[in-house]
């Protein structure tokens, strides 16, 4: 494949001067796709010419062109070119080449109409206003891209490779388009484990969908994988794309796979889901990371708005990272349940950020908390770092279910494969780890329970329940106590406060008060008022209040404030600057990990951990928020304790005598 992805990019040393570096994937991308049609075409010509001649609609040329070249190896040809032009009879009238290229391509079937992403059009006229158009033709025209020298699994990783060296290029987050081909594998492993037997069985037909879809990659891997365990299973691939090329690619892709190429369909899945009205066996998704929301930050709000009725409802993460919407959208295309007890299952690839980020309440934590409640995770997979070819940060496999085994309702698996990376000989970008096949099995035997104690790689698992996970976020209040005192540096903060300062006369009016000492708001507050009504100036209540907070100071052997009016009227008040907040988890102190058990689990906390320590400590329950955090390093925590002293000190010494011999060295 390295061999074949260079000689294809070789094209580059033609364009070299009349095209800057970022353009080469303009034209290679698009060549690429039609040499791989056109190999895909040569063996039926005849026969596509023949049914084109014989019928004159898009429907019946498609099924009986279908009917006519299928065979064991391939579901037959979808698509046709009513023009008789190749890329060698274009060369043979090197002066309209570019005109014989544009009649090729306008001569293809309506279902293939990714030359337009490409604005493929341009690109030759361009290529020949530029004197290189040529040249290329002869360089595709000399590739072997038919499906018995390269396969469509090996087709798909060309591409990517493609993608990923023109995005590299280019700049322009080569990673965001090109899944390691060895992390799909280990996510379709994942997500099928528990199925194997059921896609064994006859007539079976799986749907498969990547709302991220890039070439098509996911769903090339899951198709083959599915035919392995089932050669006479049915599957049908959807996807949906917003960048124009991988669309192009994984349009054409498909059709030569024989599929339905109306279901791959183009747009920002964040926007508008483009099989609102669909949902699906199996789904796949490894969504960029770290991407913001905020161009689509009115529609997704939008669709959050409309109560339970968007894919968004549960909640909204920050804008500054689209992870959980995607994780969002994924569980929502998952098929429900049905009377047979199977329902969907899904694969996502996220950093992990969405395992932790967002306190309680959040919008993070909320979409967290919907997930668990409804028991739609199954397993969360740590991968190592340096596995993908744009970020060497920590990444996660989320597997998700609605339709858990029984031996699997209410819990959630956590594996940590992130000690199984095998070294690459050689980086790609910021890849330097795979996941090799043993390490491969082994994580799916873990998932499956079915890893050994003497299996020779031991991948570290731990199931807890889904409320292991959560935990209420309790307010923890203190009286107020002030002490009152018109000392001259209280006297200086008045005179310089923005507001305060404005009123005439307050600071003297103050240095005439005295600096007596109280340990009673309302007290002061009364001798304050009269001596004001006395010498001026009188105070607006909302003055009066900052006037009060500004000379207050915190004393613990003041008495405690007061409401002093509504509700509240006569209850302590509370010192906002040593409010606190403690996080209980569910099922504390052996209470049940219920939702009602709220009171009693907090409160026993509360009597356990606060009160020893701060006696006139309360709880505002009012300010009581649930929340939701999946800690997966500190479960899988190892300490290592620090080296002994004396090893310290010898190294040290050591250290240090290396260095005075050199010093002696250069005074010598």
């Amino acid at each position: 494949m390295s061999a074949l992805s260079n000689f294809v990019w070789s094209v580059a040393d033609t364009l070299r001067g009349p095209y800057a570096e970022a353009e080469y994937g303009s034209v290679v991308l698009p060549f690429t796709v039609l040499r791989r049609l056109e190999c895909v075409m040569e063996p039926h010509r005849e026969v596509m010419s023949d049914v084109v001649a014989t019928y004159e609609g898009e429907q019946q040329r498609r099924t009986h062109l279908k009917i006519r070249t299928r065979s064991a190896d391939s579901a037959g040809l979808s698509f046709w070119t009513t023009s008789d032009y190749t890329l060698t009879r274009a060369l043979q009238d090197p002066d309209n080449l570019a005109e014989n290229l544009i009649d090729y391509v306008g001569g293809f079937s309506a279902n293939l109409d990714v030359f337009q992403s490409f604005d493929f059009e341009n690109v030759l006229r361009t290529l020949d206003a530029r004197g290189r158009l040529a040249q290329v033709t002869r360089h595709f025209e000399k590739i072997d891209l038919s499906p018995e020298a390269v396969s469509n699994a090996d087709m798909g990783d060309l591409f990517e490779n493609l993608i990923y060296r023109f995005a590299e290029s280019a700049n322009d987050g080569a990673g965001q388009f090109y899944t390691p081909r060895d992390v799909v594998r280990l996510l379709v492993d994942l997500v099928y484990a528990e199925d194997t037997e059921a896609l064994r069985d006859r007539g079976t037909v799986r749907s498969i969908y990547d709302p991220t879809v890039g070439t098509g990659g996911m769903l090339t891997v899951a198709d083959e994988h599915l035919h392995e365990l089932n050669p006479d299973a049915s599957t049908a691939l959807y996807g949906q794309e917003i960048n124009p090329r991988t669309y192009a690619i994984c349009k054409a892709d498909l059709l030569i796979k024989g599929q339905d190429p109306s279901n791959v369909r183009r747009g920002d899945t964040l926007v508008v889901d483009r099989f609102e009205d669909r949902q699906f066996d199996y789904v796949l998704s490894n969504p960029p990371f770290g991407t913001d929301w905020k161009a689509v930050e009115s529609e997704v709000k939008n669709e959050h708005a409309r109560g339970g009725q968007g894919r968004f409802a549960p909640g909204l993460p920050a804008v500054g990272d689209a992870a959980m919407l995607f994780l969002l959208h994924v569980a929502s295309k998952m098929r429900p349940v049905d009377e047979n007890g199977r329902g969907g299952k899904a694969g996502i690839v996220l950093n992990g950020s969405p395992l932790f980020n967002g306190g309680a309440g959040s919008g993070p934590s909320e979409i967290r908390g919907h997930m668990l409640e409804n028991d739609l995770v199954e397993a969360i997979v740590a991968l190592p770092n340096d596995m993908f070819y744009n970020t060497g940060i920590a990444t996660y496999l989320w597997v998700l279910s609605n339709a858990k085994p029984e031996e699997r309702k209410g819990t959630v698996q956590l594996i940590d494969a992130s000690k199984l990376g095998t070294k690459l000989r050689k980086s790609i970008g910021s890849k330097r780890m795979e996941i090799s096949d043993s390490s491969r099995d082994a994580i799916v035997a873990a998932f499956g329970g079915q890893q050994g104690e003497d299996a020779e790689i031991q991948v570290p698992v731990k199931t807890f329940g889904n409320r292991d996970f959560a935990y209420w976020t309790v307010t923890v209040e203190r009286p107020l106590q002030l002490r009152f005192e018109c000392t001259s540096e209280v006297i200086a903060a008045v005179a310089e406060h923005k507001k305060l300062s404005q009123v005439d006369g307050l600071a003297a009016s103050l240095e005439a008060f005295g600096d007596t000492a109280y340990l009673n708001r309302e007290e002061f507050d009364k001798a304050l008022g009269q001596h004001l009504g006395e010498h001026g100036p009188l105070l607006k209540p909302a003055i009066r209040k900052t006037l009060l907070q500004v000379i207050g100071v915190h004393d613990d052997q003041a008495d405690y404030c007061r409401v002093q009016s509504g509700k509240y009227k006569g209850d302590v008040e509370p010192d906002p600057a040593l409010r606190d907040t403690e996080n209980v988890p569910f099922g504390w102190g052996e209470h049940p990990k219920t939702h009602e058990a709220l009171r009693e689990t907090v409160e026993a906390y509360f009597d356990a951990e606060v009160k020893p320590h701060i006696a006139d400590a309360w709880i505002d329950w009012d300010k009581t928020k649930t929340g939701y955090e999946i800690p997966f390093t500190r479960h899988f925590y190892e300490y290592i304790p620090p080296r002994p002293l004396e090893e310290i000190d010898a190294d040290l010494e050591r250290v240090v005598g290396e260095i005075m011999g050199l010093l002696r060295e250069v005074e010598a």
